[in-house]
């Protein structure tokens, strides 16, 4: 049977057919210590890359057609011109290469979209950093992978031990698949969609059938019942309109900043809740004193934030394509104080996660979704990545905490990338590596020229929250002067 996109791949392509604003791809800055040898040639490289594609043989095949549409679903063949070579380049930074050179570099890099008459990928080896370190850019389209599934990849192009060469392809499966991961994609204007295209009988009646036809009936009524119930609660309640979901243009600005894991854990230890909770928190932070340097009022319902969920089963690891959900959070940006706004924000999560209909109905929603025949998906996609049902993407992909390497290049930092959809002026994307959490900071360039004011920011309230826990601040009484 042919490898067809399944719908919500293809969502990832319609989003970009819909506005030439939005660049679903993802990717990351990956910089490695050169130890006084050079970057690798690209030969080296792709030598290196064909022994472990073997095991991804998506990365060497293009969609069928170039765009969506019609009856059918594009599928994945075999691109018979396929070439390593064609997607591996080079580039070297300007002096003196330092972080600064770097960050404008990939912004420029993430601005292009990827050639869809091409497989959706491309490799940059990025040389003249200072210190003797290298880089490596890539960029792959969302339609083929999520963020879980990237770092699935990543455990295959990356060896864990300092040999320069390459290692088997039995050692590259059988490495370390990491702990627990969660990945982010978007949703919105649910109801609007649904009610101008499947009736809410329809709906329900397609869930009872079950999406793929496999489903039990009374487990298919629940995600029917879940996904009315998330409809109709995110149509009556929308997202607050800001300065940060306006039309937006083709170029990006990315940056990011390093923020130590250990910092991270002692929040969580003194003012409880999750390391997530704790990088919510520090967000909120941060798009908080963004809006206030803009003169504007945080909003008093909060700002919300599309969170993701990882639903990729544990025998799905080296799976391609997406296998998500979504949690959609208020961060309570209106409260000043760091301790009550981490408070608020995981007592949020906390509910979310334990009421779990949320969950349920962004999946159950996904599901129905591609019931729609190609021709009418797009609309659809669309809807769902409206600014209605939340103002901006945070995800959070825990990667492995040990050093990796490439070709005996020990791999430092790692600066993660999140798509910007239209009406989407900013993002963050964090990835812990090796003892460090990066948070990955991508913005339009014109809607968002104070884009350093939220880089600073992050730095700032993540130190303020580490100082309140490391105070013993009393949670207990702020929940007794509240309820007073």
């Amino acid at each position: 049977m042919a490898d067809r996109l399944t719908p919500l791949d293809a969502t990832f392509l319609e989003l970009e057919e819909a506005d030439d604003s939005a660049h679903m791809h993802i990717g990351a800055i990956m910089v490695f210590d050169g130890e006084g040898r050079p970057a690798p040639t690209r030969q080296e490289l792709c030598a290196h890359l064909d022994q472990r594609l073997v095991l991804l043989p998506r990365y060497s095949q293009r969609l069928s057609r170039p765009y969506t549409g019609g009856l059918r679903w594009p599928e994945w063949q075999d691109d018979p011109g396929f070439d390593l070579l064609a997607h591996v380049t080079r580039a070297a930074l300007p002096s003196p290469g330092g972080h600064e050179e770097l960050a404008d570099w990939a912004s420029r890099f993430f601005s292009e979209r990827l050639d869809r008459l091409r497989p959706l990928w491309e490799m940059v080896i990025i040389e003249g950093l200072q210190d003797g370190r290298w880089a490596l850019a890539t960029k792959t389209h969302h339609c083929m992978v999520d963020g879980v599934g990237s770092v699935d990849v990543g455990t295959v192009l990356l060896d864990d031990e300092p040999r320069r060469g390459t290692r088997g392809v039995r050692r590259a499966v059988d490495g370390p698949a990491g702990p627990e991961r969660t990945t982010g994609i978007s949703g919105s204007r649910i109801a609007q969609a649904w009610s101008g295209l499947l009736p809410v009988e329809s709906v329900a009646h397609a869930a009872q059938m079950g999406a793929h036809g496999m489903m039990h009936p009374r487990e298919a009524l629940r995600g029917a019942r879940a996904a009315l119930e998330m409809i109709a609660r995110e149509e009556l309640v929308a997202a607050p309109r800001t300065s940060l979901n306006r039309p937006i243009g083709t170029h990006r600005r990315f940056d990011a900043v390093a923020i130590p894991l250990a910092d991270l854990r002692a929040i969580r230890t003194g003012l409880g809740g999750t390391v997530n909770d704790a990088v919510l928190t520090i967000v909120a932070g941060a798009v908080r004193e963004l809006l206030i340097t803009r003169g504007e009022l945080p909003p008093e319902g909060g700002l919300r934030a599309m969170v993701p969920m990882n639903v990729r089963a544990a025998g799905e690891r080296l799976a391609l394509g997406n296998r998500i959900s979504s949690l959609f959070i208020d961060l309570p940006v209106s409260e000043p104080d760091p301790a009550r706004r981490h408070m608020e924000t995981t007592a949020r999560s906390h509910a979310l996660k334990a009421d779990g209909a949320q969950a349920a109905g962004t999946s159950a929603v996904l599901d129905l979704a591609g019931l729609a025949p190609p021709a009418l998906h797009s609309t659809i996609a669309q809807a769902l990545y409206a600014t209605r049902l939340f103002n901006l993407t945070i995800t959070n992909v825990p990667g492995p905490q040990q050093t990796l390497y490439v070709l005996g290049a020990p791999l430092r930092e790692v600066y993660p990338l999140v798509p910007l959809a239209a009406e989407h002026a900013l993002g963050v994307a964090i990835f812990s590596y090796d003892g460090d959490a990066y948070f990955g900071v991508v913005a339009d360039r014109d809607t968002v020229p104070d884009m350093q004011v939220v880089l600073d920011a992050l730095t700032r309230e993540a130190g303020d929250l580490l100082e309140a826990a490391r105070s013993g601040h009393d949670h207990a009484a702020y929940i007794r002067a509240d309820a007073e």
